[in-house]
């Protein structure tokens, strides 16, 4: 990190540190009471590529289709967030994002996908808790792909994966093993027994009352996983998600069984929670450790989907249980964005988090006894992104947006808008893809590479000419304004764009400022200088 970006990330808004020490004063009984007594132990429950899928998040209508039993009763012993988002929609910058407790945009390289490089120089959560004295491992996905490798978790020393990664193949190992004479469920247990076995190695290197903080981040409910397995394995049917599709996807069969099968792996996180919660009952660790849920973004593959700021793609599950703390059965409503951990984590630990962290604890919220809305302040989040794994050298370039989500409102600057957000439709009508097109294969097609292959996908592409879904289809790939305003009290689906409307005009100027002031105080590298730091190498080769 250069003297430039050191002062910006620490010049940035002195009214958020002003923020930052009033919510430490409040917080202050907790860490008094953590460093005089038995820290908690930390478990961070984090899947790839899951977003707000969990039946007990019922508006959102597929969720209807199938039932997480597991996950439903955490949040409702615990405490459920109703406004949870990541700061950005893809993999690694979401991360680094998370890990840093900072915007993605302040983190350097880590704000891309492709090409990111992590800054040591960057404080992190579990390195910080590592040198106050805690355990700390991770299994699976933390932050990747990146180099060095999961450098803000330590790296490979803090790794625990030796039983195996199965978990992260779940459908496709677990129709092996079925296809090998085992029963459904017999196959589910051995793949969840392999992961448990991760997380007992981890737990065999604490030092006698250690606490540990324990990140647990599978990669199954990323692409690809087996087409038809969501049936096959979970008995899940594609045909009861009919009529219950969001508006913008084609409410088909082939739709309905791609999303099926992504929720038969989430049911696989589902059990896997399960087994986790009662280790800890078992060791009679269960009542003092912070256990927290969550995902980086939304669903892979679905168009307006991963790598898109409207809610299918920023809006996460937020669950959250401390039983010998926190007085569980609650709701909230306030406006989080997952960044707001690490500092959640460090607080929680004893640990005052660095001010360079744009986060803010959300413990106050955690610690409040109360449902609804609890903080006027939060009222809102700024979400982004710049490349995922577009290459300008393949044609494609960063496609750059900021957002800001309010309760009702939601307001997405395209700062390119003559680009594709997809990426380019380079050998769209080549005759040498349309066998994928017809097979609905899930090949990477050379065409929009900024969502992920799947029978959607395809599908989408086969059908792209048909009069009945050409609103589908510029919805999801299409070229998009420079200014989009939705009016989530009339528009939940976030289709009909409202920027232009004169009604509008007052609410889209003051939401504009807002997040502009926002991106300029928090030293935003696409609204400072000619805002294309971001557009040249090492970012865009």
């Amino acid at each position: 990190m250069d003297r430039t970006q050191q002062s910006q990330q620490m010049n940035f808004s002195r009214r958020h540190f002003l923020k930052l020490a009033a919510l430490a004063t409040m917080a202050t009984p907790l860490l008094s009471h953590t460093k005089s007594g038995k820290r908690p132990n930390i478990f961070f429950f984090f899947a790839d590529d899951w977003g707000r899928y969990a039946s007990i998040y019922d508006a959102f209508e597929p969720n209807s289709a199938f039932y997480t039993p597991v996950l439903d009763r955490f949040a409702k012993d615990g405490v459920r967030f109703n406004n949870a988002h990541v700061t950005s929609p893809s993999c690694t910058p979401c991360r680094s994002s998370l890990l840093s407790g900072q915007y993605f945009y302040r983190t350097g390289r880590g704000a891309i996908l492709q090409g990111a490089e992590w800054d040591s120089s960057i404080p992190t959560y579990p390195l910080l808790l590592q040198k106050a004295g805690y355990h700390i491992g991770f299994t699976y996905k933390v932050w990747s792909p990146g180099t060095p490798k999961d450098a803000p978790y330590g790296g490979e020393a803090n790794e625990y994966e030796q039983a195996g990664g199965r978990f992260n193949a779940f459908s496709q190992n677990a129709t092996r093993l079925v296809q090998s004479g085992m029963t459904p469920e017999q196959a589910k247990n051995e793949i969840c027994d392999e992961a448990m076995q991760n997380f007992e190695a981890f737990l065999q290197d604490r030092k006698n009352d250690q606490p540990f903080c324990y990140w647990f981040g599978p990669t199954n409910t990323h692409r690809k996983w087996t087409q038809g397995s969501g049936k096959a394995l979970w008995g899940l049917d594609p045909d009861d998600l009919k009529g219950k599709m969001p508006k913008f996807l084609p409410d088909v069969h082939t739709v309905r069984e791609d999303m099926c099968d992504y929720m038969g792996e989430v049911l696989a996180l589902d059990r896997m929670l399960g087994l986790f919660l009662k280790k800890l009952e078992d060791m009679g660790e269960r009542e003092n450790t912070f256990f927290v849920v969550s995902g980086d973004h939304g669903i892979p593959g679905f168009p307006r989907g991963k790598c898109n700021l409207y809610d299918l793609g920023t809006q996460v599950s937020l669950f959250a249980q401390w039983p010998s703390r926190m007085a569980g059965g609650r709701t909230v409503e306030d406006f989080v964005n997952l960044m707001d951990l690490a500092p959640t984590f460090l607080e929680a630990g004893g640990e005052a988090p660095p001010e360079v962290m744009t986060g803010r604890s959300i413990m106050p919220l955690l610690l409040a006894n109360k449902s609804g809305w609890i903080d006027i302040s939060r009222d809102h989040v700024i979400t982004g992104r710049e490349r995922h794994v577009a290459r300008a050298r393949e044609g494609n370039l960063p496609y750059p947006q900021r957002a800001i989500r309010t309760q009702h409102f939601l307001y997405i600057r395209n700062f390119k808008p003559d680009r594709w957000p997809m990426g380019t439709p380079t050998g769209m009508d080549d005759p040498a893809n349309e066998p994928a097109y017809e097979e609905l294969r899930e090949d990477t097609f050379v065409s929009f590479p900024d969502l992920d292959a799947s029978p959607t996908k395809a599908w989408m592409v086969k059908n792209r000419k048909d009069p009945q879904w050409q609103m589908h289809w510029q919805l999801g790939f299409g070229k998009r304004p420079e200014e989009e305003l939705y009016d989530l009290r009339q528009d939940p689906d976030q289709i009909t764009n409202v920027a232009d409307d004169l009604v509008y005009a007052e609410a889209k100027a003051q939401l504009s400022k807002r997040l502009m002031d926002t991106l300029r105080a928090t030293n935003d590298p696409r609204v400072q200088g000619d805002g294309l730091r971001f557009e040249r190498p090492p970012f865009a080769p």
